[in-house]
């Protein structure tokens, strides 16, 4: 859950929350998209995903940082699952679109069917349910090293030998979606994800991922906290100029205080450029890597966390904390089985915890 609880929204309804993306290679000739919503499932936010929600992944084809092509999910009203009452069951619809489809549940219908199962239609599969967390991260490193730059104007790596991860043991929903090259194009690709509100009105984008740590990190500035509303409202062709200053701002300061980068402004104007537009960035059909020296894709055990702050710092981040790779699995949906309640007995919700939910470490 690299983005999570950074609206006023996000944290009145986690449903409507993006957390993550996911684009890798799957099996042969098939292409894999995974988003996930709902941070810290079960936890601080339900385990359904909401029926007036609109959970798209956006595809970009050829490099306008538009999208050419979408895959849309929509979810019908939650229900005990059998057997379960603390569970719920949604059915669900996934949908194709392209040009003039893309508002609302326009498109192609290609599978539809409940949550927690495996939905197969030909070589497209799909998922949608509760799965376990492989975000990974040190939350108190991470905000301590915020408040040590705006409150102190300093920085110290020693921050991130704390190792402790907080997101350990936490679920979130997850959709899972595996279809052939063909149904999306060729050659290099960029996604990202959005979730809308679309029921009884017009639809209105609530949230939007393209990279991981945009908001908590590259925005966080407390100075313009408008910035964040204005990045999950707004599409990736506006990054350049609503973002991109604030993110070559932010990158120069915490490189030069990091001792990163000789010319700490330049750096921060070559990190903005990469990262504006925020659209993840994939191959077709090779092997996904994101790290702090490539973005192509990302797999459900790259660390993220460790390759945003490294970008940021312009120095090697490691804070010794990396995602859970025995909770997934070779073959579709990829993602093992959520973490039970024994497992997560103890834990406190996220929102409950230092730094999160607080105005002042909410971008």
């Amino acid at each position: 859950m690299s983005h999570h609880f950074d609206t006023a929204q996000a944290k009145e309804d986690p449903r409507l929350n993006c957390c993550d993306l996911y684009l890798f290679r799957g099996g042969p000739g098939t292409t894999v998209m995974a988003m996930t919503s709902n941070a810290d499932a079960g936890i601080s936010s339900p385990d359904a995903f909401h029926p007036e929600g609109l959970y798209a992944i956006r595809i970009d084809t050829n490099g306008d940082a538009k999208e050419e092509l979408a895959f849309k999910f929509r979810f019908g009203n939650p229900e005990h699952s059998d057997g379960d009452q603390h569970r719920h069951v949604q059915s669900f619809k996934v949908i194709r679109a392209v040009g003039a489809e893309m508002p609302g549940t326009a498109g192609e219908v290609l599978v539809e069917g409940h949550t927690g199962a495996i939905l197969t239609v030909g070589k497209i599969r799909a998922f949608a349910g509760l799965v376990p967390e492989l975000w990974a991260g040190d939350a108190f490193a991470f905000f301590t090293t915020l408040t040590n730059l705006f409150s102190e104007d300093k920085y110290d790596p020693k921050t991130f030998n704390h190792r402790e991860n907080l997101f350990q043991n936490r679920n979130v929903m997850a959709i899972v979606l595996e279809v052939p090259n063909g149904m999306i194009g060729e050659g290099r690709i960029a996604a990202w994800a959005t979730i809308s509100l679309f029921g009884h009105a017009p639809e209105v984008q609530i949230c939007r991922w393209g990279y991981p740590l945009i908001t908590h990190l590259f925005l966080s500035n407390p100075s313009t906290p408008e910035l964040t509303a204005k990045y999950h409202a707004g599409s990736p062709a506006d990054d350049k100029s609503t973002i991109g200053p604030a993110i070559a701002a932010f990158t120069a300061h915490l490189s030069a205080r990091a001792g990163g980068a000789a010319d700490s402004e330049h750096y921060g104007e070559r990190v903005a450029a990469m990262l504006c537009p925020s659209l993840l960035p994939y191959e077709l059909g090779t092997r996904a890597e994101f790290s702090a020296a490539r973005f192509n894709g990302r797999y459900l055990t790259d660390d993220a966390y460790d390759a945003m702050l490294s970008i940021a710092t312009n120095t090697g981040v490691k804070d010794g904390v990396g995602p859970d790779t025995s909770r997934t699995r070779q073959d579709f949906p990829y993602y093992g089985e959520p973490f039970s309640r024994r497992e997560q007995e103890g834990l406190q919700p996220i929102q409950a915890n230092i730094g999160y939910g607080s105005e002042t470490n909410s971008g």
